[in-house]
Parts: structure tokens; C-alpha cells; sequence
């Protein structure tokens, strides 16, 4: 059977790192975006032209409708999806809690949460037998980034809340499901909150004096995706320098 995986967010940063390590693994990769078409080109370019197999896929994926067409057109490029990555993620202006608004809050959640729950719920429809996800969380579901980003903070700690429950519904059909926490990774998102130095800032707070590279992160993902990790599910691997 071929190792088919959806990287949902899978033109830039972490996402990214882990469309080209699975690829370089043999995987057959789907990588979705929802704006950024120039990037996932890129990535599924670079992929193809060092002999991967991927092609890109636009899609807002925290809406149903998308995301069933997402993995329509991925089983008719691939055939049966095995593998999936809720890496998919939004992140607004750094405030204090009485500055967010509802809208933000929501969206956040729409695009951090929902999208896990709609990509999972679709690949069981699909898969109940076989398979593996994994979703990408964060340290800030810990810390809950006060000051900063309390609704990114809360969408990530539902999301380990999912990711155990989820693992534990389905532990008996074969399937796994995981979860990465990065911490302070050099990726764009600290330019999308507002602070792109903000890792310099914050390391001499992290215990390895250091923030992570997507590709330390994308190594935690495809070594829980794989059978090499086949007894392990429910579990939360924390990619943030001890922090």
C-alpha cells in the first residue's frame, strides 16, 4: 500500500519541512494551502524535481465542504489516504485577553480547531482500519500565552484534549493519533503576531538558549506518522528546547 499523506498548511514553515522530509520518505503528499499558491508551487516543485511525488491543493479546511473536495481530489491523484497532518494554523496581532474580539476568537479557533476535527472526522469516514495523524499543537496550550495570543493558546490546548480523546476512540481499529507541542520555532508566524524577533527575545528563557528549526519539528512528525513509533498513541511530544 502506498504511504499517501494531506499536510493540511503545508506551503510554509513547519508545514512545509514536513511536506519535503515525508516526500524524501516515500510518501505520496498532498500539500494544502489556503492563500499562499506561490509557496506550495515551491514546495511541490522542489518535491517533484527530486523525484517526490505531490501536487497542491487549495483549500480552507475549516470549512466541510473544502475539505471533503480536498480529499477527493487527493484519493483520485493517490488512492487511499493513510497518513494526515493537522498542521493547518492562524495567528493574529499579539493582545492582552480585553483586546481580542469575538470575530478573532472565533476565527482562530475556526482555523486552528475545526480544521482538526473536520480533517480527522474525514479521514476516518475513509480510513477506519489503518492509519496515522498527527496534529500540530503548542507549547503556548501550557503556558497560555498571556499577553499575547490567549485564543491561539486555547485553541491548541483543545486541541491536545482532541487529539487524546480522538486516540483513545479509535485505538482498537489500527489507527494512531499524536501530537507535536513546538515551542519558539524560527518560522513566519512571529511576523504574522506582530514580533519577527520575538524567538531573540524569548531565548534566554528557553533551557537550550535557542528557538527549533521547522525540520527539528518536521523529524518529530514523520517518526510519530511511522511504524517505527507503531505502539505509541495519546501521546503529546512537546518540540520546544525543554521549555
Amino acid at each position: 500500500m502506498n504511504k499517501v499523506v494531506i499536510v493540511t498548511g503545508g506551503s510554509r514553515g513547519i508545514g512545509a519541512a514536513t511536506t519535503k522530509l515525508l516526500a524524501s520518505k516515500g510518501y505520496l503528499v498532498c500539500v494544502n494551502y489556503r492563500t499562499d499558491s506561490n509557496s506550495a508551487s515551491a514546495v511541490v516543485n522542489e518535491i517533484n524535481a527530486l523525484g517526490g511525488r505531490a501536487f497542491p491543493y487549495q483549500a480552507d479546511v475549516s470549512n466541510e465542504s473544502q475539505v471533503i473536495a480536498l480529499f477527493d481530489e487527493t484519493e483520485r491523484q493517490f488512492g487511499q489516504i493513510t497518513h494526515l497532518v493537522n498542521n493547518a494554523g492562524l495567528l493574529f496581532q499579539q493582545s492582552s485577553f480585553t483586546g481580542i474580539s469575538l470575530e478573532r476568537f472565533n476565527q482562530v479557533l475556526a482555523s486552528n480547531l475545526t480544521s482538526c476535527f473536520l480533517c480527522s472526522k474525514e479521514f476516518l469516514k475513509r480510513n477506519p482500519s489503518y492509519g496515522s495523524i498527527v496534529n500540530v499543537s503548542s507549547v503556548a496550550a501550557k503556558t497560555g500565552s498571556p499577553f499575547e495570543y490567549i485564543d491561539y493558546a486555547a485553541s491548541k490546548g483543545a486541541m491536545d484534549s482532541l487529539t487524546k480523546g480522538l486516540a483513545l476512540e479509535v485505538a482498537t481499529m489500527g489507527i494512531r493519533v499524536n501530537a507535536v507541542r513546538p515551542g519558539f520555532i524560527h518560522t513566519d508566524m512571529h511576523a504574522d503576531g506582530g514580533e519577527p524577533d520575538r524567538i531573540k527575545r524569548l531565548s534566554p528563557q528557553i533551557p537550550m538558549q535557542r528557538g527549533g528549526t521547522p525540520e527539528e519539528v518536521a523529524n518529530t512528525i514523520a517518526w510519530l506518522l511511522s511504524d517505527e513509533a507503531s505502539y505509541i498513541t495519546g501521546a503529546t511530544i512537546d518540540v520546544a528546547g525543554g521549555k
